[in-house]
Order: structure tokens, then sequence, then C-alpha cells
């Protein structure tokens, strides 16, 4: 099942269509059974498998006209597909079929006084609009995510991944054909048009519910700053690793280098090292020469500098900096507060890791971060909603309002209050 490109100039029009389909769709998908929603996952993952030759070659059309534009290795990354890549996005779909259905399920209940037995149920949010860059595999996670959350999903990605999104869209429609649900709880907007952002931020007419980017800085900064419904965003992934003296020096060396160098590309990739001035003579220079080995360019603080002058002099605008690449900051700390301080005044609440044998340090680190993801002697590329256990995610979110962090099934979810009586009134 495929919908067709449009054809039509007036992209008002498209997407107001869109929207009215996108809620007749959520409506459908509220109330279909757990198991109808798990056979359509299900299915789509194995039409994704059955079609993978014609998913690679639609990714291979998006990334010559990617190389033509001269585009960065780091966004080619990102737009990159692969076997091993299309089994993960398989794997993936597969996963979040196979999770808890969240609908109906009772977060919490309890009785009054008066006999009232009162019940805190999850629901559907409604429709999902996501509006998302160059990562053909946003479309498979989020489509997924929203079938079994129950909720519809508009997506708009990238006219780079324009393609591979198209090719990905049309087997999850096998998998809803095949379970017996509207192909319309899944649209993917048919137009590169960036209009089609506009509207979809207006609401299309009261037809989104939410709003996820998945983007770089502008993006995100032009979703937040015009949509005029709720979004679930983070505005840019500033990860911190802070190697405290406790440090074990093997765990420092690996895990950084993990965090940095595994995909420089993701937003859990980390920008900024800090190391604690009582490991500088035993930390600091196997951490750097690992780095350097993978091809990282160092840039560092004036105490770094004095040590590793081969370096490159950081500047105030590298502690502000998500390099998407291989480039990583490092500044040498005082003291455990001293990281601290810095995180606090840099971070954009993502991800920060802290490697570290001494408990009390971590337990500090913990408590006074306040950042979505906080990780102990692990690498900050665990950052993600696949590594969680939930399958995939729509997106990490930053902000503090019903969402924070990998945006699975639960988080795609509001609940409602189930009250039941004997006859009960209010005096």
């Amino acid at each position: 099942m495929s919908q067709v490109e449009a054809v039509s100039t007036d992209i008002t029009a498209i997407m107001a269509d869109i929207g009215r389909n996108a809620r007749v769709g959520a409506k459908a998908l509220a109330i279909a059974t757990p198991e109808q929603k798990r056979t359509a996952l299900l299915t789509a993952a194995g039409a994704i498998n059955a079609h993978r030759k014609q998913i690679l070659a639609a990714n291979a059309k998006d990334m010559a006209a990617a190389e033509e534009k001269g585009i960065s290795k780091a966004f080619l990354d990102r737009l990159l597909l692969t076997d091993a890549r299309i089994d993960g996005i398989i794997e993936a779909v597969r996963t979040i079929a196979e999770l808890p259905d969240p609908v109906g399920t009772v977060i919490a209940e309890w009785d009054r006084p008066n006999g009232l037995h009162i019940e805190r149920v999850r629901t559907p949010l409604g429709v999902i609009g996501v509006i998302f860059e160059s990562r053909p595999n946003v479309t498979a996670d989020a489509g997924a995510l929203c079938i079994k959350s129950g909720n519809a999903v508009i997506l708009r990605g990238g006219s780079d991944s324009f393609h591979s999104s198209r090719a990905i869209v049309d087997c999850l429609l096998d998998g809803l054909h095949l379970a017996g649900l509207p192909v319309e709880c899944v649209q993917l907007v048919p137009t590169t048009d960036r209009a089609a952002v506009g509207e979809m931020l207006k609401g299309l007419d009261g037809n989104i519910d939410v709003i996820v980017p998945r983007g770089g800085k502008t993006l995100v900064a032009r979703v937040q700053s015009e949509a005029r419904v709720p979004v679930f965003a983070h505005l840019e992934g500033l990860v911190h690793v802070y190697i405290d003296k406790s440090a074990d020096l093997e765990k420092a060396v690996s895990v950084t280098l993990n965090a940095k160098m595994r995909r420089t590309g993701i937003c859990g990739a980390a920008e900024t090292l800090l190391v604690h001035k009582d490991v500088v003579d035993t930390h600091l220079r196997p951490i750097i020469d690992a780095l350097v080995a993978k091809g990282c360019e160092i840039r560092g603080d004036k105490s770094f500098m004095s040590i590793i002058p081969e370096a490159i002099q950081a500047t105030e605008e590298d502690w502000k900096t998500e390099y998407e690449d291989a480039i990583i900051s490092v500044k040498i700390v005082d003291s455990l507060e001293a990281a601290i301080a810095h995180i606090e005044h840099y971070s954009s609440h993502h991800t920060e890791a802290i490697i570290a044998e001494d408990a009390d340090a971590v337990e500090k680190f913990f408590n006074q971060i306040d950042s979505a993801i906080l990780m102990h002697n692990a690498s900050t590329q665990f950052a993600d909603g696949g590594e969680f256990g939930f399958g995939g995610e729509i997106g990490i979110a930053t902000g503090k309002m019903h969402a924070r962090g990998p945006v699975g099934v639960e988080q795609l979810t509001s609940f409602k209050y189930r009250v039941r009586g004997n006859g009960q009134t209010r005096p």
C-alpha cells in the first residue's frame, strides 16, 4: 500500500487533508487491539526485510544527491543505510512489536472513603507530528512507536532522505493494511516544500496534538519558536564526560573513546571532556593518545595546552559547540564541584557521564546535575531508546514537561481517570 506523492501545489490544502486523515486514523488506532498493533508491526518488519534491495536503492539515490550538494561526512553518515543498519531497523520494529501494550494500562488505583474506586489509565496522545532531517531510521522508529502507543503519526522527513523514508513508510503501510488498520495512521508528507513544516507547526486545524523535531539546532529552534502545539524536543546535544580523580584508567580510556568516536554525528556523542587535575599525570595522555589514534582533533584550555602543546587552543565558543564531528574540547578541572559547575553552565541537559570508582562522587554528580540522562562508567552513546529497552525512540526530550530522555511508547501516552461508583452523590 503506497500513498501517492501529491501533485497539487496547494500546500495548505494538502496538509489540511493529511491532518483530517490523521485524526480519523488516530481514532481507529486508539481502540485497536494489542494483537492488531503487534501484527501490523511484525508484518512491517517482514516487509522491510523483503524489500531491502528497494530500500537500499532508494537510499543510494538520496546519498548521491547529498554528495552532489557537498554535504558533510557527519550528515552523510546519518543518512546512509547499509544492510547492517536495515537489520537494526528490523530488530527495533520487532522489539517494539513485542513490548507490553501501554494503552489501557492502569497506572494507579485507589478507593475513597465514600466507596468510589478511581483508576488512572494510559491513553494515546492522538496525532504526533514528527519533523526530522537526515536519518531514515527515524521513519521506522517513529512510525512503529506511534502505532504501538495508539497514536497516528505525520512524518515530515528532510528532502535529503525523502526516497529512503518513502520506501520504509510503504512497508509500515503494508503492516497496517494486513492488520485491518487504516493506512492513514502513518502518513509521510508527500512534498519536500518547506511550507509543509509551517502548516504542521500551526497544528493543522487542531489535528496535531504534539510535535517532535529530530534534527539540527536550526530546525529545533524554529519548531520551538513557531509551534502552536506542545513540543517534545532537545535543542542540541552538548554532552560531557568527566574523569574523576577516582577513575579507573582502563574505563576512562575505553569509555571516553567510545563516547566520542563510535559515531560522532549522533546527539549522544561526547563533545567536552573534563579531567580532574589529580589524574592528569596518569590518565590524560592515554585518553588523548587513544582519541588521536582514531582521528579525533583535540582542543584544550590553557592548563591542558601546557601539557599537550600539540593540541589546538580552545575558545569560549568551543565549550558551547556541538561538533557532530571528530573534535573534542578538553578542560582540566580542580575538583568535582568545578566539573559540575562547568556542566551546569554549558550543558544542553541531554546526557552527561562520570567515570569514577568513588560512590560518593557519583551520587553527588547524579544529584546535582540536571540533565535528562546521567551515566556512570558507561558511554554516553547509550543515550538511546533502543539501548534503554524501548525498542527505539521518537526523540530525546530535554524539557521537563510530560516526557524527558528517550521518548518511547509510554512517553507517547497521557492518562485519563476512570471512576466507578454505586450511586454516590456529593453532599
